[in-house]
C-alpha cells in the first residue's frame, strides 16, 4: 500500500474516531439527536456552520473554478458576508421562534406558519431531494481525491465505502455533536494545509504569488477579467444574488440543525458578527488555481487541478494529508447534510406517534439515504451530478415562502405561495434542462415568475377573504 494511501487510511479513521467522541451522554429523542438540546455557544457554532461554507466543492472546486473560469471564481467571495449580514438580523427571529415552538427542520418552520402539515411534507421532500445530489458531491469528491492521489479509481470507490459507512457509524452514534468535534478538527486540519500550499506552490512553480498573476496578466490577461464565454458577467452577478439569496434567507435544510442548535440568541448574533472573516480562507484555493493556469495543460480536470498540483510539488506522505483534509472537507458537511435530510423525513414526511418511532424512522433515513448516494455515486456517478445543477436553483424558490414566514403576520395565505413555488420549481427544470444556454443562474430567473404568481394570488386572496389572524409574537 502506498503512503498516500495509508496516510488517508489513518486519516479518516481518526476523523471518525472524533466524531464518536462527540457524544455527551444519552440521545433521548430526533430533536435532542438533530439541535444538540439547544446549547451550543457561539464558539462550537462557529466551526459548526463555518463546516457549511467550506465542503469538498470549495477545496477543489474553487481551485477548479478559477484554473476554468478565472476572476470568474470571485463571485464565492461576497455572497457569504453579505449573506451572513442580514442573518445577523434574521437569524434570531428564526432561533426564537423554532425554540418557542419546538421546531427542528425547516419543514416544521414552514408548516406550522402557513398552517399546513401537507405544505410542510412537500417542503421536506423538496429538501431531500435537491439536497441528495449535494451529498453525492460530497462522496464523490472524496473518491476522486483517493484516485487522483494514489493514481487507481478502485482506491478512490474503496475509500468512498469506508469513509461514509463510518461517518454513518458516528452519526447515527454522536448526531449534531459528532458533527461539531470534527468540525474543529476539519478547519484546523484544513486551514493548515490550506497555507502550507499557499506559501509552497507559488513560490515552488512561479516564484511566488505577485510573480503567479504577473504570468497570468502576460500569457493569459482575460483570465484576470468577466471575460465573455460560459464564465460571464451575466454568470458572475447571477451566480452572486441568486448564492446570497440562498444563504441569506437558509433555503438549505441542512443550515436549520446547525442554526437552531444555539444556546442563546447571543450566540447566533455572534457568530454571524464574525463568520463572515471566515470567507476569506476561500482565497487560498483561487490562487492555486490560477497557480495551475500557468503551469497545467488546459485539457486537466478542473476539479483535480489543486491535487495534480500537490502531487507534484510534495513528498507522497503530504500528499497523504491533502487528501485527508479533502476527506474531511467531504465528511463532516456530509454527516450535516445526512442530519438535516435524515431529520426531515423523520419529521415531516413519515409521520410517527411516538419518540421511539420517530427515532427508527430518522436511523432507517440516515443509512438509506447514505447508502443510495453512495451507490449511486459508483455504479451511476453522472445520475445525480446532473442534478446538482438543480441543488441551489430549485431550493432558492424556497425564497418567497421563507421571507413571509419571518413576519408575526401571515400577509400571504397557503394557496398563492404554494402555486409561486410550483410555477418556480417547473420553471427552473425547464431552464436546466432543456434548451436554455444562457449563463444568467436558472434558479434566479424562475424567481420572477414565483414572485408574480404569489403576488398576483395575494392580490386576487385580499379581495375574496379577510387577512390571516396575527400568529404569537415572534418577530421583533
Amino acid at each position: 500500500m502506498s503512503t498516500v494511501l495509508v496516510v488517508t487510511a489513518i486519516g479518516i479513521v481518526v476523523i471518525a474516531a472524533v466524531g464518536f467522541a462527540g457524544r455527551r451522554g444519552a440521545i433521548t429523542d430526533v430533536s435532542d439527536w438533530a439541535v444538540g438540546g439547544r446549547r451550543f455557544g457561539a464558539w462550537t457554532m462557529w466551526f459548526l456552520q463555518a463546516g457549511e461554507v467550506f465542503t469538498t466543492f470549495t477545496f477543489l472546486g474553487m481551485a477548479g473554478l478559477a484554473f476554468a473560469g478565472g476572476a470568474a471564481a470571485l463571485y464565492a467571495l461576497p455572497y457569504v458576508p453579505l449573506a451572513y449580514a442580514g442573518l445577523y438580523f434574521l437569524a434570531p427571529v428564526v432561533w426564537r421562534r423554532a425554540r418557542e415552538r419546538g421546531q427542528v427542520t425547516q419543514a416544521d418552520f414552514l408548516g406550522d406558519f402557513f398552517g399546513s402539515r401537507a405544505f410542510g411534507t412537500l417542503v421536506a421532500v423538496l429538501g431531500v431531494v435537491f439536497l441528495l445530489p449535494y451529498l453525492q458531491l460530497q462522496i464523490t469528491g472524496l473518491g476522486l481525491a483517493v484516485q487522483l492521489a494514489s493514481g487507481a479509481k478502485a482506491n478512490g470507490t474503496v475509500s468512498m465505502v469506508v469513509a461514509f459507512v463510518l461517518t454513518v457509524a458516528f452519526v447515527l452514534w454522536a448526531g449534531i455533536r459528532g458533527v461539531a468535534t470534527t468540525s474543529y478538527l476539519k478547519d484546523a486540519l484544513m486551514l493548515v494545509v490550506l497555507l502550507v500550499l499557499l506559501i509552497v506552490i507559488p513560490a515552488e512553480v512561479n516564484g511566488g504569488i505577485g510573480a503567479t498573476f504577473e504570468r497570468v496578466l502576460a500569457d493569459a490577461p482575460r483570465m484576470l477579467t468577466i471575460h465573455a464565454g460560459e464564465y460571464d458577467a451575466g454568470y458572475f452577478i447571477s451566480s452572486t444574488v441568486a448564492s446570497t439569496l440562498g444563504v441569506l434567507f437558509l433555503t438549505l435544510p441542512h443550515m436549520w440543525p446547525a442554526l437552531l442548535s444555539a444556546g442563546s440568541e447571543r450566540a447566533v448574533r455572534r457568530n454571524y458578527a464574525f463568520l463572515p472573516v471566515y470567507s476569506v480562507c476561500l482565497i487560498i484555493p483561487m490562487i492555486i488555481g490560477f497557480v495551475a493556469l500557468t503551469s497545467l495543460p488546459p485539457t486537466t480536470s478542473s476539479n483535480g487541478a489543486l491535487l495534480t498540483l500537490a502531487a507534484q510539488t510534495f513528498p507522497s506522505w503530504f500528499v497523504g494529508v491533502v487528501v485527508v483534509a479533502t476527506a474531511a472537507t467531504a465528511m463532516v458537511p456530509a454527516a450535516g447534510l445526512i442530519i438535516g435530510m435524515s431529520s426531515l423525513v423523520a419529521r415531516n414526511v413519515v409521520r410517527t406517534t411516538t419518540p421511539r418511532a420517530e427515532t427508527r424512522v430518522n436511523q432507517a433515513s440516515v443509512v438509506g439515504l447514505t447508502a443510495l448516494a453512495l451507490v449511486l455515486a459508483i455504479v451511476r456517478p453522472d445520475l445525480l451530478a446532473n442534478l446538482l445543477l438543480l441543488t441551489y436553483s430549485g431550493l432558492d424558490q424556497l425564497v418567497p415562502a421563507l421571507v413571509l414566514a419571518l413576519f408575526a403576520r401571515r400577509w400571504v395565505g397557503l394557496r398563492p405561495v404554494l402555486a409561486g413555488l410550483v410555477v418556480g420549481e417547473v420553471v427552473v427544470v425547464v431552464l436546466t434542462f432543456g434548451p436554455y444556454a444562457g449563463t444568467i443562474n436558472e434558479g434566479l430567473i424562475a424567481l420572477v415568475p414565483n414572485l408574480v404568481v404569489v403576488g398576483i394570488g395575494a392580490l386576487l386572496e385580499r379581495r375574496t377573504r379577510a387577512p390571516e389572524p396575527e400568529l404569537e409574537e415572534v418577530a421583533t
